[in-house]
């Protein structure tokens, strides 16, 4: 059973072109998640990458943010129909973390703290598509948004945006994650509703 905060409130713009179709404008950022808040402490948390190979790429938080960092700037937009304009995030980017990673796949599944997964095709991870974020408006990222680090994949509904990431993990072909099993897109591109199955 999910946990839902404040913040699904808002009036429907259909006017506005940074909206995707069925989606609504909110000036707050609500809570969603499919079990409790987990909470990693720095020395705890790592993110990993493991390839076909077994090979395993594995930073932790001091090596994490020695990495080269981005300031992005971005709309999400949440399954449950609700938009944030404009939010303000800093980050690792998924291409800096895949350099010197060795893969002939053309899939990942997300890991989280929590057991939470998701699925997102590599391609969607690179070319300046998606980081690991660890900052939220200027403020470290607060444990109910996914902190110490989520992914960032702001193209896709936030539910692809794995709260309190530990790893990717390759694979050889698309498999649902714990949303996708449950009735969520395999893919959930906001532009075209990719909402559910």
């Amino acid at each position: 059973m999910g946990i839902i905060s404040s913040g699904f409130s808002g009036r429907r713009r259909t006017d506005d072109p940074r909206l995707p179709p069925g989606q609504y404008k909110t000036d707050g950022f609500p809570v969603l998640s499919a079990g409790p808040t987990p909470r990693v402490s720095h020395d705890e948390w790592a993110f990993t990458i493991t390839t076909e190979k077994g090979t395993v790429h594995r930073w932790s938080w001091d090596e994490f943010l020695a990495l080269p960092q981005d300031d992005v700037s971005t709309d999400i937009h949440c399954v449950t129909s609700w938009s944030k304009l404009g939010t303000s995030w800093r980050g690792v980017k998924l291409d800096t973390l895949f350099e010197g990673v060795d893969t002939d796949y053309e899939y990942t599944m997300a890991h989280s703290y929590g057991g939470y997964t998701t699925n997102v095709p590599l391609a969607d991870l690179l070319d300046g598509k998606a980081w690991v974020a660890h900052t939220f408006d200027g403020s470290a990222l607060a444990p109910e948004h996914g902190g110490p680090a989520r992914l960032l994949v702001p193209h896709l509904y936030f539910w692809k945006s794995a709260k309190w990431v530990s790893g990717l993990e390759m694979l050889p072909k698309d498999a649902p994650g714990f949303w996708e099993s449950n009735g969520y897109n395999m893919y959930g591109d906001p532009w075209r509703e990719e909402r559910y199955w």
